[in-house]
């Protein structure tokens, strides 16, 4: 039987980076991530990797950029207001096909804002948070053990996919303490990294970039890239249902906010109201599929975030045309989370 231990989320996080083969951590410490950094300056160096504190967030995501174009495995993370800085370089990866993993442990703004639990990151992330029009891969954990095997599935997905791929969670999951089972890394047939920087003096020089000046060149470029995300699409939506079988209203919620949606359920349950729960995991892609077949039956669906209304405008799009949408945020501030019991009110009004 696997070994259970009892870590933070931020810990499992770190600890996956190290299965997953990352050995080369760039970063800047900020509430309330800063467990990630703690925990990789301790370990990396005994695995011969390296662990740099970087002047700024600019520069942690630029020594990404760089790492990456070599072929290594590679991570940052930060928090909210440090991952807007890095939006510049996270774009020019984009643009240049490099993998890599940035993890946001989101807190609340906007601007400098709080440590209070936050979702409103969902735009920065999902919609391209910098320049040009691109996407990367969203992955919006909701447990202890999912911050360790999503982390793992990131660093898969930014490989076989050629572009960045984002843990976005919260404080809630990032500093709270959960059993958690790690387990070797998953056997996936990864592609050659036949692209990597290369100087004139090993063969073939090969160049990493996105700037592309040839009649027609960046146009292609943005076309390819386009494909890539229409293959996301159709290869890499994740989602979780719980209890949808028969519901009446199903909640739509991810990361921290759907684990109070569940115990909710579970009490609307015991009340006699059918009510269910269908949990984006990956939040780019977003699982239109599981949206539009849901709602060919159950035609109420009541989003719940942490945030004035951002997922929403994904589940709209999603959802068959004859279904309705509710909603209920609860912005970052003090007591912003909402309790099982507010929630059940809220299901009450739509059931």
């Amino acid at each position: 039987m696997s070994k259970r231990l009892f870590v933070k989320g931020n810990e499992a996080v770190a600890m996956a980076a190290i299965e997953a083969g990352c050995r080369y951590y760039f970063g800047y410490p900020i509430t309330p991530q800063s467990d990630i950094p703690e925990y990789l300056s301790r370990e990396l160096p005994r695995l011969g990797g390296e662990f740099i504190q970087a002047e700024s967030e600019i520069a942690s995501i630029n020594m990404l950029l760089g790492a990456s174009a070599t072929g290594v495995r590679a991570m940052t993370s930060s928090s909210s207001p440090g991952i807007s800085l890095k939006q510049e370089g996270i774009s020019y990866m984009a643009g240049s096909e490099l993998p890599g993993v940035i993890v946001n442990i989101s807190r609340s703004g906007p601007g400098l804002g709080g440590i209070d639990a936050s979702q409103a990151d969902y735009f920065q992330a999902v919609k391209g948070g910098g320049h040009g029009g691109y996407h990367i891969i969203v992955l919006a954990p909701s447990s202890v053990q999912e911050m360790y095997d999503l982390t793992l599935l990131a660093f898969d997905l930014a490989d076989i996919y050629r572009m960045p791929a984002m843990i976005l969670a919260d404080s809630v999951v990032g500093q709270m303490k959960e059993a958690l089972v790690p387990h070797g890394r998953p056997d996936t047939l990864l592609p050659a990294k036949d692209w990597v920087v290369r100087g004139k003096g090993d063969g073939e020089q090969r160049v990493v970039k996105s700037l592309y000046l040839g009649d027609g060149e960046l146009e292609a470029h943005n076309w390819k890239l386009h494909a890539k995300y229409r293959e996301l699409k159709e290869k890499e939506e994740r989602w979780e249902e719980f209890e949808t079988e028969d519901a009446e209203l199903v909640i739509a919620a991810f990361g921290s906010t759907a684990r109070i949606a569940k115990t909710a359920i579970m009490m609307a349950r015991e009340a006699g109201l059918k009510v269910g729960l269908l949990r984006p995991i990956t939040l780019f892609p977003f699982p239109e599929r599981a949206f539009a077949a849901l709602t060919q039956r159950c035609k109420r669906i009541l989003d719940v975030e942490l945030n004035t209304g951002q997922m929403i405008e994904d589940v709209r799009l999603s959802i068959a045309r004859d279904a309705d949408v509710f909603f209920y945020g609860r912005p970052p501030g003090a007591g912003s989370l909402p309790t099982p019991e507010e929630l059940l009110e809220q299901i009450r009004k739509y059931c």
